[in-house]
């Protein structure tokens, strides 16, 4: 893999996933109690034995460019030809902001054409899934392929948010719609599309090319799946290669938790007795910042108050953790959360240094980074009263909690908080 240079988009907003993505890129909000959204992508690069990666920033990239530093920089050794660099916008070429993910990758063409590469995988950062892309990296090098695509297959509801795909025998991509309205289904099953997961293998001169071509495009929108792509289908050799899951299970295992339900669904699959997703496999594993702190702790027992134990139930609870008194149940309890005596946690996911009041309740919660919920605080049983305090309310019910909100005990509001806020999709 010396010769093929990995480039993860990891510049998203994530508006979607607002307030979680308020002080943050999207790649970089944290997901499963220990992990960010990228690591997951980055281990599939380690384990596929690829170690030569940029990372492009564009949002809110401080919290994402430290967790690479405490993360990921031991795994990787300049002198034998290894890194992990980090690169903002530098607008040496255009003087805006990335445009979209050709034009991401085309304003950096310098830092890659140096490192000269014959071949360039192309990563979206903002995935959750499992994937040797060596494998793939292989299959586009025998087919003498200019672009191979990774394709899940999907269900036609489903495809409406993904490019689609048709394909002939040989894989070799006939046809591309991005996010169409009618997706055309695959020829062996009408309810199932053959969609891009946004993983691309591009030989690297067929790539400059490219990019360089739709850059002088008024008319384009400079993106892979909308321009690209579709132009070079028919004077070029483009296939699409099958997503082979790592995972392991019965059903191929791919998340876009782009918005906040779709998030807290994917966290909420990790709590279950055989969940989809496999966090604990020495095979493939899953790596991600481990914090200096204590084991977790539960802290009374069955020999006091009968309602006074520090308990957890079908949760996954964090280093540095205190039930203390507090009962969690179907939850993710992120490091150093402290859930105080009387108090419950309930389908809720708290991250870091969370710390719950005495007597307090907290159901289909989200909580971000240092928030204390006041004693004898009810957030999760009546919608309309979380919005009308300020917090934001999915169209589900789901209650979303931003970074280092300040409670008021007894009060209908959010310190410095811009007040009813109902998040979209």
């Amino acid at each position: 893999m010396r010769d093929t240079l990995t480039v993860i988009l990891a510049g998203g907003r994530g508006s979607r996933l607002e307030p979680l993505t308020r002080d943050r890129a999207k790649p970089a909000v944290p997901f499963g109690g220990l992990f960010r959204i990228v690591d997951f992508v980055l281990s599939n690069c380690l384990n596929s034995g690829m170690k030569r990666l940029l990372l492009l920033t564009q949002y809110k990239a401080q919290s994402l460019d430290r967790h690479i530093n405490l993360a990921w920089r031991n795994y990787f050794c300049r002198e034998l030809g290894e890194f992990i660099d980090v690169v903002p916008p530098q607008q040496r070429i255009a003087g805006n902001w990335y445009t979209g993910t050709a034009d991401a990758v085309y304003q950096n063409i310098y830092a890659i054409e140096r490192e000269q590469p014959e071949n360039i995988v192309v990563l979206a950062g903002d995935h959750i899934y499992k994937m040797n892309y060596g494998p793939m990296v292989e299959f586009h090098r025998r087919r003498g392929a200019d672009i191979t695509i990774g394709a899940l297959r999907v269900g036609v509801d489903q495809a409406r948010q993904f490019g689609v795909m048709q394909t002939d025998l040989d894989h070799r991509v006939i046809g591309f719609q991005e996010k169409p309205a009618d997706p055309i289904p695959t020829p062996d099953d009408p309810e199932v599309c053959l969609a891009s997961m946004g993983i691309y293998v591009f030989n690297a001169k067929f790539l400059y090319e490219q990019l360089c071509s739709d850059a002088t495009d008024v008319h384009s929108d400079h993106d892979f799946g909308k321009n690209v792509i579709p132009r070079a289908i028919d004077t070029h050799t483009v296939c699409a290669y099958p997503f082979l899951d790592e995972n392991r299970k019965t059903d191929a295992y791919w998340r876009d938790v782009g918005t906040i339900d779709a998030y807290y669904e994917a966290t909420m699959d990790l709590i279950g007795v055989d969940p989809q997703l496999n966090l604990y496999d020495d095979q493939w594993p899953v790596r991600a910042y481990q914090p200096m702190l204590p084991p977790p702790k539960f802290v009374f027992g069955s020999e006091g108050v009968s309602s006074r134990r520090g308990v957890a139930f079908d949760s996954i609870v964090c280093q540095g953790a205190i039930l203390s008194g507090g009962s969690v149940s179907r939850s993710v309890i992120g490091p150093g959360v402290r859930v105080h005596s009387y108090s419950s946690v309930e389908d809720s996911i708290l991250f870091d240094r969370v710390d719950v009041g005495r007597r307090s309740r907290l159901r289909r919660v989200i909580v971000d980074k240092g928030v204390k919920i006041p004693p004898e605080t009810e957030i999760g049983f009546d919608p309309v009263a979380d919005a009308a305090r300020g917090f934001t309310v999915t169209e589900s019910g789901l209650v979303v909690i931003g970074r280092d909100e300040e409670i008021h005990p007894g009060s209908d509001a959010l310190s410095g908080h811009p007040g009813l806020r109902i998040a979209g999709g």
